[in-house]
């Protein structure tokens, strides 16, 4: 195996058939950023039951975007469950007006986690395309890379549209695709020459 660094940044990781851990049995995750001090990603296809509508009145700010309301927030994985994330398209070509984003190079998505994208979201204003999570996934240097090499996940280029425009039912099918698999064509045993 080399020891060249890969990115998966702005990549679905592609959970494998016959993972372990029932957090990530069927997940797609987004990879926000992924460096040699290890990685975080975002759970895109596990609801959880609160609606957006709810999340805002618990953070006590109404949400006038009815196109918004009745949206699911995700689980985002097991780290900070308590936290919310807010994976969003960019809204301008130059910095984030969010005091607290990350800017994903190559996908023309950005994460935040300050109050302030929600408060703008509740005025009407805000990006037009989000996904709301409690909680994020995280990997230590070297566990993800480490978790790929035994069958784990495979990962593809990610697709806005599958994050925002895809039934969530369909997201993994969706990701999968892109790499032209079919769920049935996926084995859980590992091919080592």
């Amino acid at each position: 195996m080399s020891d060249a660094q890969i990115n998966l940044t702005n990549q679905f990781l592609i959970a494998m058939p016959g993972a372990t851990d029932n957090t990530f049995a069927g997940a797609v995750v987004y990879m926000c950023e992924h460096t040699n001090k290890g990685a975080l990603g975002l759970l895109i296809n596990k609801p959880i039951d609160i609606k957006l509508k709810s999340l805002f009145e618990k953070v006590e700010l109404s949400l006038s975007r009815e196109d918004l309301a009745n949206s699911p927030v995700y689980f985002g994985g097991p780290v900070q469950t308590e936290r919310g994330f807010v994976l969003h398209e960019r809204q301008g070509e130059d910095s984030s007006p969010y005091s607290s984003t990350l800017a994903i190079p190559g996908g023309g998505l950005e994460m935040t986690t300050s109050k302030d994208v929600l408060e703008a979201l509740s005025s009407g204003a805000g990006p037009k395309k989000i996904l709301v999570t409690l909680g994020y996934s995280g990997w230590g240097a070297g566990q993800l890379e480490d978790e790929m090499s035994r069958n784990g996940w495979i990962n593809v280029g990610a697709v806005p549209e599958v994050i925002f425009d895809t039934p969530v039912e369909q997201r993994y099918e969706r990701a999968l695709a892109l790499l032209g698999i079919t769920p049935h064509l996926l084995s859980q045993e590992a091919g080592h020459a």
